[in-house]
């Protein structure tokens, strides 16, 4: 046999060992069933099209709606801001491909794993009028508490995946409120650096009444006026302008009337680079040292936690720099 007759021979065998293993990885179970496994619950091209939101857990339903670019949630008739970036999560979650495997096909297995219509969470995504864009079904977790079943509304089909859907869909729609004061730092829209000066006035203990506080920003540094402050530390001023514009309330409070004389107890006053001034009204500390605050721009009142409050208002000795 010639060298070249071997030699295509040799070529031939190789080629047809390279394709059985290539096969052979292809349609190994465990591969097969890793890509079957691969699953996305939302078309990723959809996302845009959402414009509402339905999360119902065992009856407690909170309604969350996208209006101007902005996600608000239903709640007694009105609209509240929505954390924007919880909400941007969730649909990550359910557009992101995971690894979702088939665990049953038959609608004998819903009951039994807590997908029935009775029993099971439920999460409605819409987009427009029509049909849901998803109508899914969330049920009960498996042995080992990681993992939770799940299928489609009208599909028979039933998969698993890492229970990252619980934390969304449990409790109340207080997870879903951006109670901040200024809901726009939650995206930095409004940060430290956009500040130019703040003036609080105070009440009580934190400073003379009727004498306020002025922080006004020269450069990277701060000027201080009307507070005893020897050497002022900017890097404790800056951590209070930012406790200000992160300062969040742990409800709404819409029943008080934010025109009432109870909220001029005391205000801080911030002006903005872009000419803009915002104020914050208060009223004097209640139950639990509690407040109530108004936000000049916002149709809400906010409650305070007595905590979150004191935040506002520090005693002087707070901005003074550290002995070394």
């Amino acid at each position: 046999m010639g060298y070249g007759k071997k030699l295509t021979i040799l070529s031939s065998l190789v080629a047809v060992l390279a394709l059985v293993y290539v096969l052979t990885i292809f349609f190994e179970p465990e591969r097969a069933g890793a890509r079957n496994s691969a699953f996305t619950w939302l078309d990723p091209a959809l996302k845009d099209r959402i414009d509402r939101i339905t999360l119902n857990d065992q009856g407690n339903a909170t309604e969350l709606a996208r209006r101007g670019g902005k996600w608000f949630v239903s709640r007694g008739g009105k609209e509240y801001p929505a954390k924007d970036l919880r909400v941007d999560d969730f649909i990550g979650l359910l557009t992101r491909k995971a690894e979702y495997p088939v665990r049953a096909s038959s609608a004998a297995a819903h009951e039994r794993l807590g997908l029935g219509e009775n029993e099971a969470s439920r999460v409605t995504v819409s987009g427009g009028a029509g049909l849901p864009l998803l109508d899914l079904l969330i049920g009960a977790g498996d042995q080992t508490g990681r993992e939770v079943y799940l299928r489609r509304q009208g599909n028979n089909e039933v998969r698993s995946g890492e229970d990252r859907f619980t934390a969304y869909i449990s409790g109340t729609g207080l997870s879903w409120l951006n109670l901040r004061l200024f809901p726009e730092s939650e995206g930095g829209g409004l940060d430290v650096d956009g500040v130019q000066r703040i003036t609080v006035y105070a009440s009580g203990s934190s400073g003379a009444a009727g004498e306020p506080w002025v922080f006004t920003r020269t450069d990277r540094d701060w000027v201080l006026s009307g507070v005893n402050v020897k050497e002022p530390d900017t890097g404790k001023i800056d951590s209070y302008v930012r406790s200000i514009l992160n300062a969040e309330g742990d409800d709404f409070a819409d029943s008080a009337d934010s025109g009432a004389p109870e909220f001029n107890n005391s205000r801080i006053v911030l002006e903005l680079g872009d000419g803009s001034v915002k104020t914050i009204r208060l009223t004097a500390a209640g139950e639990s040292n509690k407040r109530l605050a108004a936000v000049s721009g916002s149709p809400h009142v906010y409650s305070l936690s007595g905590w979150a409050a004191e935040r506002l208002f520090r005693e002087a000795s707070y901005f003074e720099k550290d002995e070394t």
